[in-house]
């Protein structure tokens, strides 16, 4: 602590205008005087200011202070491209020499701060890349400017925030940085500059990739390996520093997983930076749906409101508003305003349409058997088939007597049931994505609870349902004396869905109090057409940040365990944890980007977790251009680790150099914290009083001489 006068302080008296306006006057008279050659006029002056002098009361300032600490802040990257080679080695080496050394210099607080790795964040919507400057500016904000004495960057240079503007942000202290790697680094890289996120199944998607090879020696092309999901990988040959377009098929609806890479150039900094991952969701361009109607009745103009609500869905109907019973010897071709285009819909462009709904439809002689034979082989070959039955299913007319009977799971008694019952989710039904939680169906019996039962359905009831037995399929719901209502099958490589019952409509209407009619046909259809969310044997894998979660769906009554093979080839075994009846998940936490493959012996699945952070590892080089416009502008010193481990460390006053090619300056501030004051009168009463009187007394001897 020491004691300085800082000042001279005025206290007047009078107002500062009182003051100025005597001083005026004075002045004035001095003046008249003057020109009347006045004598003691300079001493009746001097009287008169001395008077103002007293009134303006100065006095001397004498401040105690205490010297306060500069302030250096020594930033440390630990970004992910801090792990190529020895650069978070050099770091942290550097680190603490940094933090001993200007410690060492006295009177001088270090202040750290460290950007963290990236954090695996597939999908994220974060800009990624080493956010530095963001990490500077939330260290500065509680740093006073007067005290801030050096800011200290310890980095490999690939930072991606550094604004044009900052250095005005930090003028007058010097700002040094300490580069990791080498100079003159090469690396090879794949940049992907356009990757579509969907996709229509069955086509194609165009992505955008470019190989960079720095390295001197390099040379192309280079082999490229394009690897779709778990189908066999396309190899392409790829210009170097050119960009290129890839055609990349979509055949599957849902997640379809990429993986591109590219081998390793001559030069090598990473490998993370050689391969891309990135998923495309195939999504159905329109769904096309032949609705072929029976006789009228109440519940087709629901089915066809039903398709035709949706706008992804191009429906063509036909009604058979004439039944083959009523044949009064009228040609065929003249039963419609236009005639009926068999050919074209049931041969010719047959495997045009993605669904055919039969609603209620007899047998006759408008749709010949061999018509009927090709929709069975249409659906032995993926197509996809809903019957929805009436009271003629159970006649001699019925569809299941066609060659279309070979695809329905059900086969008809002969009998109606002609009485209300209500809907009911079967314990398959329950396990069944189509109807489980489906809305009203009343909760499922408690797994592992002996004689429970499940909770009565709170939708409406049908009255109607048409007897069959179920020879093959799953039975999702059941009607009056627990008969099949719901059934779905495989045939083949396509998809068959029943409905015995031609009452669905009621719960469209409302009827004692409705149900879920839209929710259970749109399930059902998308069942039909392959949706991978709706199937009944799945594993799934989702990337959520650096965690994936694992969800099985089976018809079966246990859940068997998944081994995990990850990027490095290393498996792992993982337990399920059963949620509901066919329902079960598991999560792992991951920390490598790459592909993750599951497989419980029946089903597998992929997993891509992307790389940590595209941008952070676009270019790992280390360079020192996009930090030394900051550094000159306030002063500092670029310094290479590889060239100086070591550096020197001076205090530097203020206005001298700042750094050097192997040493950096930390600024002295010379700052102070003021403890105490006192004030002492320049002009004491007995002063002001002999003052004045020795200049009137004079004034008056030399008027009189």
């Amino acid at each position: 602590m020491n004691t300085t006068i800082s000042a001279i302080a005025f206290d007047p008296l009078l107002p500062w205008g009182v003051l100025l306006a005597f001083a005026i006057v004075a002045i004035g008279l001095a003046f008249l005087g003057a020109t009347k050659r006045a004598r003691g006029l300079i001493l009746r002056l001097a009287a008169i200011f001395t008077i103002l002098g007293a009134l303006a009361n100065p006095s001397l300032v004498e401040e105690e202070r205490k010297p306060v600490d500069d302030i250096a802040l020594v930033i440390t990257d630990d970004s992910d491209s801090q792990g190529i080679g020895e650069r978070r080695q050099q770091a942290a080496a550097a680190r603490a020499a940094m933090v001993r050394k200007i410690a060492g210099l006295g009177g001088v607080e270090v202040r750290e701060a460290v950007l963290p790795p990236s954090s695996l964040q597939l999908g994220s919507q974060g800009i990624g890349g080493t956010r530095l400057i963001g990490t500077l500016r939330n260290a500065l904000a509680d740093i006073p400017r007067e005290r801030l004495s050096a800011v200290v960057l310890i980095t490999d240079g690939q930072v991606h925030d550094v604004p044009q503007q900052l250095a005005a942000d930090l003028t007058g202290a010097p700002v040094h940085v300490l580069l990791t790697g080498k100079k003159d680094e090469a690396d090879r890289l794949l940049v992907v500059e356009q990757a579509p996120r969907f996709g229509v199944v069955g086509r194609n998607v165009t992505m955008k990739l470019r190989v960079v090879d720095t390295a001197p020696d390099a040379r192309g092309p280079v082999p490229l390996i394009v690897k779709v999901g778990n189908d066999a990988p396309m190899r392409l040959n790829a210009p170097l520093g050119r960009a290129f377009e890839v055609e990349i098929p979509v055949s599957n609806p849902g997640a379809n997983v990429i993986q591109v890479e590219v081998p390793p150039g001559t030069r090598e900094l990473t490998l993370d930076n050689n391969r891309a991952l990135f998923v495309v969701n195939g999504v159905r361009d329109r769904l096309r749906v032949l609705l072929v109607s029976g006789e009228p009745y109440q519940g087709e103009r629901a089915w066809r409101n039903l398709l035709k609500g949706d706008p992804a869905v191009d429906v063509i109907h036909f009604t058979i508003l004439r039944t083959p019973s009523k044949d009064d010897f009228t040609p065929t071709r003249e039963l419609s305003l236009i005639q009926f285009p068999m050919k074209e819909l049931f041969d010719l462009k047959l495997r045009e349409f993605d669904l055919i709904i039969f609603d209620r439809y007899e047998t006759g002689n408008l749709i010949t058997r061999e018509y009927f034979r090709n929709i069975a082989q249409y659906v032995q070959n993926g197509g996809a088939l809903l019957v929805s039955v009436g009271p003629v299913y159970a006649t001699p007319r019925t569809l299941h007597r066609t060659p279309l009977g070979a695809v329905l799971p059900a086969a008809p008694l002969g009998e109606v049931i002609e009485r209300a019952f209500k809907p009911t989710v079967t314990t398959l039904g329950d396990r069944h994505p189509v109807t489980a939680d489906l809305t009203g169906a009343g909760k499922p019996a408690p797994m592992g609870v002996a004689n429970a039962q499940r909770e009565e359905p709170s939708w409406g009831r049908w009255f109607r349902q048409i007897a069959t037995r179920a020879d093959r399929g799953h039975t999702l719901m059941a009607g009056a004396d627990n008969r099949p209502l719901i059934v779905l099958d495989r045939a083949g490589e396509g998809r068959v869905a029943q409905i015995l019952s031609d009452h669905l409509w009621l719960w469209n209407r409302g009827v004692d109090g409705g149900g879920p009619q839209a929710e259970l046909v749109r399930r059902m259809a998308h069942w039909l057409m392959k949706e991978p969310d709706l199937e009944e044997e799945a594993l799934r894998a989702t990337v959520q940040g650096a965690r994936i979660e694992l969800r099985r769906q089976t018809m079966a009554e246990g859940f068997r365990p998944v081994t995990m093979t990850g990027p490095d080839g290393r498996t792992q075994t993982l337990t399920l944890n059963p949620v509901a009846p066919g329902r079960a998940i598991a999560g792992i936490g991951v920390d490598k980007p790459g592909v993750y493959r599951f497989d419980d012996g029946e089903k597998s699945a992929v997993a891509a977790v992307g790389n940590p952070d595209p941008l952070e590892f676009a270019d790992v080089r280390a360079s020192p251009d996009k930090l030394q416009p900051l550094v000159e502008a306030s002063g500092g010193a670029m310094i290479w680790l590889g060239e100086a481990a070591d550096p020197d460390v001076r205090a530097v006053q203020p206005g001298r150099t700042m750094g050097g090619s192997d040493w950096l300056g930390i600024r002295r501030n010379g700052g102070y914290t003021v403890t105490g004051v006192d004030r002492y009168p320049l002009l004491p009463g007995i002063a002001i009083a002999l003052l004045f009187l020795f200049a009137i007394g004079f004034a008056w001897w030399r008027e009189g001489k």
